[in-house]
């Protein structure tokens, strides 16, 4: 176990990591961040906060002194830099990192272990992805292999004439087949460095344009039949990668049962309903997880909740909706307002 007192440091400086940090300093831990310039409201409430470039070794080396233990609060930190730190120092193992980082590697490693993915294409031409369309239909989705995130780099697919028409950018990319399904949800897991796992009850999701905009339990008749199913395959995916915190697998409730959809190696946006809602929060668990204590319930402790993003301007107008008791408000501290982004997140609670 982590003593008290002792250094967690968080790769990226973002809206999660600001989140770890609190949940963090509960426990009786100091952090500090790492991660290039940038809107790092994270650093708010770090003790100290590394502003480099993630390939600045002499920087990474100085902030891997200060450090017990080290973490990372979104998906696209550099393989290479996670490698760069004593592997019984960072949890989880970076192969998690390198497995999610590529959407191509992480379909095959989730078929690998009986998962089902939606059908798929390797897009490395124009031809490819003709290709492709041809053989898989369409509609379908055009994804850049690395990267992206909240819509960006993707491109629906209607018709083969639009995929003729599409300018393909030049790096590798992914043709999805389009899934026809009744729900969106998430698992939601933390495991521990003993290899213990405990899952939150799983939330129905609702996206707009590319971004989640609310998540919802209990997610309804449509999803609970085939989250056991979901939870299984996100655990042997847990268990094959030896990993050591909160995960996430996106599945679609489909009438052959769960697809999947992609995972996020990390705390994730869909599980922000545990703050308020659950015996132990998803950022809790995490901390829990890489410092070695045990894990805290995952229960949910209301009839209902609603998790709902706030994007963009409307983040001014956040405190009206505290008029509501059973609101609770997460103002990220960001600075620079733009349409689409996420700048909070507002959860409401029916109690029993």
């Amino acid at each position: 176990m982590l003593k008290r007192g002792s250094t967690i440091g968080i790769l990226g400086g973002g809206q999660l990591g600001r989140m770890m940090a609190v949940a963090a300093t509960q426990l009786g831990y100091r952090c500090i961040g790492y991660s290039p310039e940038g809107d790092n409201v994270a650093a708010e409430v770090c003790e100290d906060f590394f502003t480099n470039r993630w390939d600045d070794q002499a920087a990474l080396a100085a902030f891997a002194a200060r450090c017990n233990v080290i973490t990372w609060e979104f998906e696209n930190v550099p393989v290479a830099t996670a490698r760069a730190f004593p592997s019984d120092k960072i949890f989880p193992d970076p192969k998690a990192l390198e497995t999610a980082q590529d959407r191509l590697n992480e379909k095959r490693f989730v078929e690998g272990l009986g998962g089902r993915p939606a059908a798929y294409a390797k897009i490395d031409s124009q031809s490819d992805l003709e290709a492709a369309t041809d053989r898989l239909g369409a509609p379908g989705i055009v994804k850049t292999r690395r990267d992206g995130y909240d819509g960006k780099g993707q491109w629906r697919i209607m018709s083969g004439r639009d995929a003729s028409a599409l300018k393909l950018p030049d790096v590798p990319a992914i043709y999805e087949g389009f899934v026809e399904f009744y729900a969106e949800f998430s698992v939601v897991l933390v495991r521990a460095q003993d290899g213990e796992i405990r899952y939150w009850d799983s939330s129905r999701n609702v996206h707009e344009g590319g971004v989640l905009s609310a998540s919802y339990l209990p997610a309804g008749e449509a999803v609970e039949p085939q989250v056991d199913e979901a939870r299984k395959l996100a655990g042997q995916v847990a268990d094959a990668l030896g990993y050591v915190g909160v995960l996430t697998l996106e599945f679609f409730a489909t009438h052959e049962g769960p697809i999947f959809n992609e995972m996020a190696p990390r705390v994730h946006n869909s599980g922000h309903w545990t703050i308020e809602g659950a015996a132990t929060s998803q950022f809790e668990n995490h901390i829990r997880a890489v410092a070695g204590l045990p894990l805290g319930d995952t229960r949910t402790t209301a009839e209902a909740v609603e998790m709902r993003n706030i994007l963009g301007c409307d983040i001014q107008g956040a405190h009206a909706f505290l008029a509501d008791a059973d609101a609770h408000l997460h103002d990220y501290g960001k600075s620079e307002v733009r349409e689409g982004r996420k700048m909070g997140h507002l959860t409401r609670l029916t109690r029993a």
